[in-house]
């Protein structure tokens, strides 16, 4: 259910490494360089897009800040990942500044005891709200956004909607209509794609938005164990959503066997008109079909109530400094987050690698090359009340089996309600192993 790291991983499987990572340790521990300059490391995962944008931010950060010098190492992502973050801010060997998710996962990493707070720098004034919450705790704000949003909704092909004279629909009701003209064209409607099994769970994590519209404090009655999937009607509604698509046979034929990849060629070559499916999927769009980049466009999975339309969002990562670093060491890591966190530095991060979405710093802006799907997120963003985020962001129970079975709603072997009762379930397991009060 992580989709955020998913995402960056299937990136990162289809991807070269751009750099050799830097041995663990073999950056040393002295405050100045040889030459003279304060020395820095910064710690990043391994996916070729973010080790091209953080050489990028070092390189400008460097020419600006001619007395620092900043070092990069890479680490795994996953569970190796994680491991590698957690033991390293437990033994003090962090590094001066890291890059880690936001949301659930920062909060596993104990913040206030591990990190210095950054809620008293120029910048933090300047960064989405959105973006905010996952980076906070207890009223304090720790990191610094790296990388832009990530939305998951649904990629359509705009080519395909023009020629049947479709709108982007705002409500459920709207969006099966236009699926019944797209099948009437002889266009499979909505593309599924069950043998990337974690790509069966857009149905329901991507409307989220819809069921936080509805009831603001559901994250907190969930992580309470007073709201369920099966029996609350909103949080239900995407598994619903998911049984009805698949019942009214608007999915490829080849739903079962075909993987991500083959999900993008149908949409672009407009063989699929609409993929709910993480935004990311749109750098592979770019990279093999650079020619359709602007006949895929994204819209939010619509509710029932046209007013309280929008797009579930999944937050950046954080740009975080461990309570380690002390003296000349953490002035050069201030300066280096706030970098980050500035104009320049999301310019520098678009150099390094094309943006698919927006930017959680409210001055930064995306050039005007963008693909159209970092566009469309964008209008969301800037719209109030038009965005949120995703429940992982919000509350730290992640059920592990949900894409499992969502594989199963959508092939029509488990009804929508015995999905989410099973998922409820699945949540339990995981609420108690937390060991979070009401479970």
């Amino acid at each position: 259910m992580r989709l955020r790291r998913i995402g960056i991983l299937a990136v990162a499987a289809v991807t070269s490494l751009a750099m050799g990572a830097c041995s663990a340790g073999s950056l040393g521990s002295s405050d100045k360089s040889s030459g003279g300059k304060v020395a820095l490391s910064l710690l990043i995962d391994n996916a070729e897009n973010s080790v091209n944008q953080a050489n990028q931010v070092i390189k400008d950060f460097q020419a600006k800040n001619p007395n620092i010098e900043v070092k990069l190492e890479t680490r795994p992502g996953g569970s190796d990942g994680d491991n590698l973050v957690k033991t390293r801010l437990s033994t003090g060997d962090m590094n001066d500044v890291f890059v880690y998710n936001s949301g659930s996962l920062f909060q596993a990493l104990a913040p206030e005891k591990n990190m210095v707070a950054l809620d008293d720098q120029p910048w933090a004034s300047e960064l989405d709200d959105n973006f905010k919450k996952t980076v906070t705790a207890n009223g304090k704000l720790y990191g610094a956004p790296f990388g832009s949003f990530m939305a998951g909704a649904v990629m359509y092909n705009r080519a395909v909607y023009s020629k049947l004279h479709l709108e982007v629909p705002k409500t459920w009701s709207e969006f099966m209509a236009n699926s019944a003209k797209i099948k009437a064209a002889g266009i499979d409607p909505i593309i599924q794609t069950y043998q990337d099994t974690w790509t069966s769970q857009l149905f329901v994590l991507g409307d989220f938005h819809n069921v936080l519209a509805n009831e603001p404090d559901f994250p907190d009655k969930y992580t309470k164990n007073q709201a369920k999937y099966a029996t609350d009607p909103y949080a239900v509604k995407g598994f619903e959503h998911q049984q009805q698509a698949h019942d009214a046979k608007y999915f490829n034929k080849d739903f079962a066997s075909s993987k991500l990849d083959d999900g993008i060629k149908k949409l672009a070559n407009g063989q699929g008109a609409q993929y709910p499916i993480l935004s990311f999927a749109a750098a592979t769009l770019a990279a093999n079909f650079p020619n359709k980049i602007n006949d895929i466009g994204m819209f939010g999975l619509p509710g029932d109530d046209a007013g309280k339309y929008g797009m579930t969002v999944w937050s950046p990562g954080g740009a975080y400094i461990p309570k380690t670093v002390t003296g000349a060491k953490l002035d050069a890591a201030k300066k280096l987050v706030s970098y980050i966190a500035s104009a320049d530095g999301c310019d520098s991060q678009t150099k390094g690698s094309q943006p698919t979405g927006p930017y959680a710093v409210k001055s930064c802006k995306l050039p005007s090359n963008v693909p159209q799907v970092a566009k469309d997120i964008q209008s969301y963003i800037d719209k109030p009340g038009a965005s949120s985020l995703a429940l992982e962001f919000l509350s730290p129970i992640k059920g592990p089996a949900l894409e499992q079975i969502t594989v199963e709603v959508g092939s029509g072997i488990r009804k929508a309600k015995a999905g989410a009762a099973l998922y409820d379930e699945d949540v339990k397991k995981q609420a108690q192993q937390l060991g979070l009060p009401g479970w």
